[in-house]
Parts: structure tokens; sequence; C-alpha cells
């Protein structure tokens, strides 16, 4: 069992992060595509951490919600600590993996025909409908496109889970870190299995993605 905890641990912290990412990278690539001002600086913030080195990031992580934090030192009241441990993981891959959510989202809503949004808002439709009935079907493609990319991306991350969850086999060790373990303890053997099981588990669900998206085309 604990040889394939690592596995468990990725899928289940890959899992989550997406669905979070899901709905924040949307939300946040509708809202900030409609603002009038700021759009580049909400831009660059949201995008920070794809350009950043991820140890970087894991740093910043540890700045804002380690226990020496003002919000480290709140949650601690209630005894809740995020540093090193499981809900620790998945805030790194929620993290390194929403800007790939984002980015692909924003460039989906913005190839929609406008001229169908202003006809809608003629007639007489809300903003709800309109982003529910126009703007993503119309986007379905490009949304499941940046999913698919934020889970590989949330599966495969190393160096913000490191830094903040640490790398605590049966509870914050994935496939990743667990290559570094066996590195580490020049178990080159052990690293290489799970290198392979990521590289296929990776490359499996993009080839499934790439099907999915020429099929929707025919």
């Amino acid at each position: 069992m604990d040889t394939i905890l690592p596995l468990y641990i990725s899928c289940k912290t890959a899992v989550l992060a997406t669905v979070i990412t899901f709905f924040s990278g949307i939300g946040l690539a509708y809202g900030i595509s409609r603002l009038k001002t700021g759009q580049d600086i909400c831009d660059a913030v949201i995008m920070l951490p794809m350009v950043l080195p991820p140890t970087v990031v894991g740093f910043f992580l540890l700045l804002l919600l380690g226990k020496r934090s003002s919000i480290g030192q709140f949650l601690l009241r209630f005894d809740i600590s995020l540093v090193f441990t499981w809900y620790g993981a998945v805030i790194a891959a929620v993290i390194v993996s929403l800007p790939l959510m984002y980015r692909t989202a924003r460039g989906a809503f913005d190839q929609v025909d406008i001229n169908m949004i202003y006809a809608a808002r003629t007639l007489g439709s809300s903003e709800w409908k309109i982003f529910w009935h126009i703007v993503f079907p119309n986007s379905r493609q490009g949304i499941l496109a940046g999913t698919i990319l934020a889970f590989t991306r949330a599966l495969g991350e190393f160096g913000a889970t490191i830094m903040f969850a640490g790398n605590i086999p049966g509870i914050t060790q994935t496939m990743s870190t667990a290559i570094y373990a066996a590195v580490q303890a020049n178990d080159y053997d052990l690293a290489f299995r799970w290198v392979q099981v990521i590289v296929a588990f990776s490359f499996s669900t993009i080839i499934a993605m790439n099907y999915w998206l020429k099929r929707q085309k025919k």
C-alpha cells in the first residue's frame, strides 16, 4: 500500500486542485475580461506564478499562510495549520495551475462573437444567462483544454509543494516529491518507476484531450 500512496495522494491533490482552479479560473477570466481599467495589472498578478520559480511561489505561500503570518496566527486560534499538511499541497497545486486555466479560459472568452452578446443584451437577457447560454458553450473547447492542462500541472507540481507542504510519506508525498526522495536515497530504480508513471499518466491525459477536441470539430 505504501508504494502506491504517492500516486493516490497526487491524484487526490490534483483532482481537488483542478475543481477549485476550474471555477476560480473561469470566474477570474470572465470578470477580468469585462474590466474597463486595470486588466493588465490583474492579468500580471494572476500569471505571476507561471513565470516565477516554483520554490519562490512556495516561499511566498509560507510568508502568507505560515505560522508567523497574520493569517497563520488567526488559523492557529482554531487549531488549524496549513503548512506541512495535505491541504497545503492542494493550495500549492492551485496556485501554480491557476494561471493555465485562467489564460486558456480568457483566450476562449475573447474569441466569442461579441455581436451575439450584444444581441442577447438587446433582447433583455441578464449577464448570468448570457454567460451560461452564450459565452460558456462557445468557449467549452478552450475551457476543457485549460482544465486538462491545469490538472496535469497540478499532478506534477513539485517546487511549491515541497516548500509549503513538505515531503511527508503518506501525507504530502506526491509522485514528484517521491522521485526527489528516491534520488536523494540513491534509489534510481524507484525514481525511474515513478517517472514512468507520471509521464504515462500525463501523456495519456493530453492524448485523450486532443482526441476529444478533434471529435468536437467534426
